[in-house]
């Protein structure tokens, strides 16, 4: 009879640890409201695209830009408790799917995000970011 052997723990290609590195730091300007690390993310041309949750959707760097500063000028301060992240490299191309646990002043709330990178250089840059709400209906209530 064949042992069965544990399979082997795979390690994340450096390009997945790079585009997940990429993601944090998303997060981590956001939440520090730091324009110019946010700025640094972000490819600074016409074929990106935002949609924060319950905007319309932004296109092109200079529209995005002006979200962050009016969002980083604002006087809610959030902190990003970010779960469930999953990475997919496709060449030159990323995407991160993830939960955006919120922590405000006023509640919480569950935003469901999608992330686009593209590799340029050695870096990778944010070229979309999708948040979507995630609400609670009437069977996730307790009675």
């Amino acid at each position: 009879m064949p042992s069965e052997e544990p399979s082997p723990q795979l390690e994340p290609d450096a390009d997945s640890v790079a585009v997940l590195a990429a993601n944090q730091a998303f997060y981590d300007a956001f939440e520090a409201r730091d324009i110019d690390a946010m700025s640094d993310l972000w490819a600074h041309d016409d074929r990106v695209t935002c949609v924060h949750p319950g905007w319309t959707e932004l296109r092109g760097w200079a529209s995005i830009a002006s979200s962050w500063a009016a969002l980083f000028g604002g006087g809610q301060q959030l902190q990003f408790i970010v779960t469930d992240p999953h990475v997919v490299v496709a060449g030159d191309v990323a995407w991160v799917t993830c939960d955006e646990n919120l922590l405000a002043g006023d509640g919480s709330a569950t935003v469901a995000s999608l992330n686009l990178f593209a590799r340029d250089g050695a870096s990778w840059r944010m070229l979309a970011h999708h948040g979507a709400p995630v609400m609670t209906g009437p069977s996730d209530v307790d009675d």
